[in-house]
């Protein structure tokens, strides 16, 4: 970090109302607040563009894509981080820019994907305390904050976001990591989806009349998930379609387009993935548990992300996973969905509620150990 940088810091010192600084750092976007509030005071895009000059970019490189003498940094790709220099750039711009506190006084939580390998919580340790200097740091899982955000510390955190979704069952506070499923189909894959559909059905639509930010919006305001696919497709009655005004002016029709954009969560073989869908990947989590844990875990299936908020979701999910139960001869395991209006930002909520108990902070990862052990103690404190 320069000099100059860290001149631009506002020096205030740390509120005794608020502990701690949390930060859920996403593949589409960053969420950032203080601990003890309900919501997050900034939500910042992930992706940034910096001069290429400034910093040099092979073309094809990890998160980044060359346009016009710029590099756009993508810092995170399906939940894991693949930049750590623009990593830093982005916790800077929220902490120091928009959230503006000065970091050597304020202890940070920050979340962490649960398939990121085990040396992401090294880096992210020597991130915070060599290059920002925290005092003291906190490295938490996601599902396990989507949990907390539900008052619970054992059950299945079933997350859908913009670049990935988990599954991942969660036992006294601690992630079953054996036991945890991917999915790389979510947020940004299905506007992507949604726009080629959109610029097919429209042969006179140009692709530059589709922006990425408005395909997006559409997506939120529009698609839904269908409780019976393949009958809603073949029968165009059981359609509800809409029109809408994109960016020109113009009228543009949805029709099917507004059930089948998020249907590849559940069906990744319209994308021609092999991958099952996340209902089946949330029962082969279950499935993965030890029996004496199965039923506790499954009355808690918390959904979390915003890729979970499209109407009909949390319904399609029930009936799915318990299909899933009643097919595999486990009838007597009925799972039951947590879908909080809220849990879009659910992480970041459930980081906000347990960085503000007092019980929490023994849990911190401090300067002191840092200096004393080095980022190797990461796998201690915060396991």
């Amino acid at each position: 970090m320069t000099q100059a940088s860290r001149s631009r810091r506002a020096h205030r010192p740390p509120s005794p109302g608020r502990i701690a600084v949390v930060v859920d750092h996403g593949s589409g976007f960053t969420k950032a607040g203080f601990a003890g509030e309900g919501h997050p005071r900034v939500v910042l895009k992930s992706s940034s563009l910096v001069p290429s000059w400034d910093r040099p970019v092979r073309p094809g490189a990890p998160g980044c894509e060359l346009a016009g003498g710029v590099a756009r940094a993508h810092p995170i790709k399906h939940g894991v981080v693949v930049d750590w220099e623009a990593l830093e750039g982005l916790w800077e711009r929220l902490l120091v820019g928009r959230l503006r506190v000065c970091p050597e006084q304020w202890p940070v939580l920050v979340s962490e994907s649960p398939s990121a390998p085990p040396a992401g919580r090294e880096r992210a340790a020597e991130l915070l305390f060599e290059a920002l200097a925290v005092p003291a740091c906190h490295v938490a899982s996601t599902a396990l904050l989507a949990l907390c955000s539900a008052g619970a510390l054992s059950g299945l955190a079933v997350e859908a976001g913009a670049g990935v979704c988990h599954a991942t069952p969660i036992y006294a506070g601690h992630s079953w990591h054996e036991a945890t499923f991917r999915l790389d189909v979510a947020g940004s894959t299905l506007s992507r989806y949604l726009r080629d559909m959109l610029v097919a059905a429209s042969p006179d639509l140009q692709p530059r009349a589709l922006p990425r930010k408005a395909v997006t919006q559409l997506k939120k305001r529009c698609c839904y998930v269908s409780l019976d696919f393949e009958a809603d497709l073949r029968d165009p009655g059981r359609q509800r379609p809409a029109s809408v005004c994109v960016g020109d002016g113009r009228s543009l029709s949805l029709g099917s387009e507004r059930f089948r954009c998020p249907e590849p969560i559940f069906q990744p073989c319209l994308l021609g993935q092999t991958a099952p869908g996340l209902p089946t990947l949330a029962f082969r989590a279950l499935q993965k548990v030890p029996a004496s844990l199965r039923t506790r875990l499954a009355r808690t299936v918390v959904l979390a992300g915003g890729s979970t908020l499209f109407p009909g979701f949390p319904e399609r999910l029930d009936a799915e996973l318990e299909a899933q139960c009643r097919r595999h001869g486990y009838a007597a395991l009925r799972p039951r969905p947590v879908a909080r209006p809220g849990r879009g930002t659910a992480v970041w909520t459930g980081g906000s509620m347990v960085a503000s108990l007092h019980s929490f902070r023994r849990r911190w990862m401090t300067r002191a150990m840092y200096q004393e052990c080095g980022p190797r103690l990461v796998h201690e404190v915060f396991d």
